[in-house]
């Protein structure tokens, strides 16, 4: 296990009827806010009318960015930018999920920026300050609610990178379960995949002795490996859709990388895969992290069984090693599929005609700790997920 310090500066508020906190928060920071949101969701379902009225009680002052695609884009989070220079907003307010937040974070961090944002995307430029954001979370997925973390996408150039600050972490994050009953299925699924590859790409490290993050990391698994079809099957199950939201928080507020690097390989494969096909990001990771498992597993034969055994009771009697592995990786992938999950890119009608435009995206970052992976490696990862 290796030396570690953890921080984590994002205050949470959990559970039914939280949103009492949101007016006292937002005023720690001023009393001019942006309200940051997505589609039409939040206000078919009310939520919208009901932030809006409690700021309105408390005089705040109400400036508003809707419309952030599921992959945020860098041409709408400018509009965001511009209206926080030119208001003098104090502080923002995400509403939705994880893109949204995303796109709040850049919005945050580049109000203070004189400079080109994708700069700070890029990491080639060091943010001194921020803007305070304040999240209210409506879709259990992502854990943007209570990390630094962002993914941005260009859509001129096809590009999706991801990028991380401490400045981006959100000072407060208030997640009342029943606003994720009125997700629909296919974004539940989305949400359940894209938790589980964060504790995977997590877990699978070349770190030796982790045995409390290992044990961590199983048990979380195990926990939305059990509840995940109870809310597939019953979207309005408060109980499930509680444990998946806390679940989507511990998957990647830093508490499971604490004394390990993890992989993050097919993370950058995918979103190079969302970049150019616009996809949903669960989608493609349950097509492609399978593929990278299958692919690189050979290099670390005893984390990959491990897994196997411990989160899907894989028995290992009479079997080799190379069995179990594949076993595991089976019965992973038959998961998702039970849920709804998409298997194959054909699913999405995409094809090989792209794949060399895929890989130099992809290569752009180093890729892998598994394995340091190779254009060559990527390349075969693609076509096996076709």
């Amino acid at each position: 296990m290796q030396s570690f310090l953890f921080y984590n500066p994002t205050k949470l508020y959990f559970g039914k009827n939280q949103i009492e906190h949101l007016v006292p928060e937002l005023q720690n920071f001023g009393m001019t806010v942006l309200l940051v949101y997505g589609g039409g969701s939040v206000k078919r379902t009310g939520l919208y009318d009901e932030i809006k009225s409690c700021l309105i009680r408390a005089h705040m002052r109400i400036f508003e960015l809707s419309g952030i695609e599921p992959n945020p884009k860098l041409e709408t989070i400018q509009e965001g930018i511009d209206l926080c220079k030119k208001e003098k907003i104090d502080v923002v307010l995400a509403v939705g999920g994880g893109s949204c937040i995303d796109a709040a974070k850049l919005i945050c961090v580049a109000a203070k920026f004189d400079g080109d944002p994708w700069q700070i995307v890029m990491q080639k430029v060091e943010p001194k300050e921020a803007l305070p954001l304040g999240v209210i979370l409506t879709i259990a997925a992502t854990g943007s609610e209570m990390n630094g973390t962002s993914v941005i996408s260009r859509r001129n150039t096809k590009e999706k990178y991801s990028w991380s600050h401490i400045l981006a972490y959100p000072k407060f994050s208030i997640l009342d379960p029943t606003y994720t009953i009125t997700v629909p299925k296919d974004q539940t699924v989305y949400g359940i995949v894209d938790m589980m590859t964060h504790i995977m790409e997590q877990y699978f490290h070349r770190t030796p002795h982790t045995p409390i993050l290992d044990r961590m990391c199983e048990g979380l698994l195990q926990t939305i490996i059990e509840t995940a079809p109870k809310v597939v099957k019953n979207l309005e199950d408060y109980q499930a859709r509680e444990t998946l939201m806390y679940a989507g928080t511990l998957a990647l507020n830093r508490s499971l990388s604490t004394g390990a690097d993890g992989d993050w390989a097919a993370h950058g494969i995918e979103h190079a895969l969302s970049a150019y096909y616009d996809i949903p990001h669960g989608g493609g990771l349950a097509i492609i992290y399978p593929q990278w498992m299958k692919h690189v597993a050979s290099f670390h034969p005893k984390r990959f069984s491990q897994f196997a055994t411990r989160v899907f009771q894989i028995d290992s009697n009479h079997k080799t090693t190379e069995e179990v592995i594949h076993a595991g990786i089976e019965a992973l992938q038959h998961f998702w599929c039970l849920l709804g999950a998409p298997s194959r890119l054909s699913d999405y009608k995409i094809d090989d005609t792209s794949i060399e435009k895929l890989v130099a995206h992809a290569m752009k970052r180093p890729l892998g700790k598994i394995k340091l992976l190779t254009a060559k490696d990527i390349r075969q990862i693609l076509l096996s997920s076709l």
